[in-house]
């Protein structure tokens, strides 16, 4: 499996290391088969507003967007705004890190079929993504 990680912002400090292990986690967990790869990327509020607008035809940025790909090894790509999961961060009272990997983790779960359109859809994803994360963190001693 493969997870390559590009940073296209300066704002916010970001380690693409975790942001790697946080997908590869997500999709072993998930039974990908081993030849998977999840392209991520890290953007600022600006590119990700464009995205949300280009892709939804909504305004303003989002936090987290995927984008599945049909056929191949290629899941996907996940995009992440830096600078919401900042906000986001601080909001919920939690480290940079553990919003960051919840957003890839999250983005993941889109490329595998998850939706959190219904009700119904949003609670599976969010119980998964929390499972994942909570999962992941214990096996890295609670780091990030």
């Amino acid at each position: 499996m493969r997870a390559p990680v590009v940073n296209r912002q300066r704002a916010v400090p970001v380690d693409v290391a975790l942001l790697r292990r946080a997908a590869l986690w997500a999709m072993r967990h998930e039974g990908c088969p081993s030849g998977s790869e999840v392209s991520i990327a890290v953007v600022d509020d600006a590119a990700m507003a464009e995205l949300n607008r280009r892709y939804r035809r909504r305004a303003g940025s989002t936090d987290v967007l995927a984008f599945p790909q049909e056929g191949g090894g290629l899941l996907g790509d996940v995009v992440v705004c830096a600078e919401r999961a900042a906000a986001q961060a601080r909001r919920y009272r939690h480290a940079l890190e553990r919003e960051l990997r919840l957003l890839v983790i999250h983005g993941v779960l889109h490329l595998l079929g998850y939706e959190d359109t219904s009700p119904r859809g949003a609670r599976r994803m969010r119980r998964r993504q929390r499972e994942l994360l909570r999962s992941l963190e214990a096996a890295e001693g609670g780091r990030g």
